[in-house]
């Protein structure tokens, strides 16, 4: 059984992403969006600051608090699963994060945006959460259906609602 990465939150997270689960590459890294192609980063660099390129050459570490920083904050709808490579398709015997404790560990909690279609299956449970649910089209590579422009577009337009100050 894989296990999951910890919630990347804090008291001042207004928006929290919800992927599935954590990929090979990220589980080897032990970091959220690690697989090189994986626009995570491009995006919410491209959306939240005046310089993404710099954004994008820091460290993980330092990238995760420039994020929490800026009130967006990350998590997985399964906090384990059995799954042979990183393809949702591919997770048996999910074991579901407590999704509800996203209240009591974040405050300042405006909207929850769900990355991608299998996190979006959990929305009715998120959806009790007396915020606004969105759907993002997924940042995975294995979206290739999806133009960079095109989910660019959509998270903007979330993250707008979101309240979260966009610049790009």
């Amino acid at each position: 059984t894989l296990q999951g990465l910890p919630p990347l939150l804090s008291a001042d997270t207004r928006l929290v992403v919800l992927g599935s689960f954590p990929g090979v590459a990220s589980l080897r890294e032990q970091q959220y969006y690690g697989h090189r192609q994986n626009q995570f980063w491009p995006i919410v660099s491209t959306l939240l600051s005046p310089d993404p390129a710099a954004v994008l050459a820091l460290r993980y570490e330092a990238r995760a608090q420039w994020l929490l920083d800026q009130g967006v904050g990350l998590w997985d709808v399964y906090a384990a699963c059995e799954r042979e490579g990183s393809l949702d398709s591919n997770i048996r015997q999910a074991q579901p994060n407590d999704l509800k404790w996203l209240q009591n560990a974040c405050p300042q909690l405006q909207a929850i945006a769900h990355n991608g279609g299998e996190s979006f299956k959990h929305a009715k449970h998120t959806r009790h959460l007396g915020v606004p649910v969105y759907r993002l089209p997924s940042s995975s590579p294995a979206n290739a259906s999806w133009s960079l422009e095109r989910k660019l577009h959509v998270w903007r337009e979330v993250f707008i609602q979101a309240g979260l100050p966009v610049i790009g």
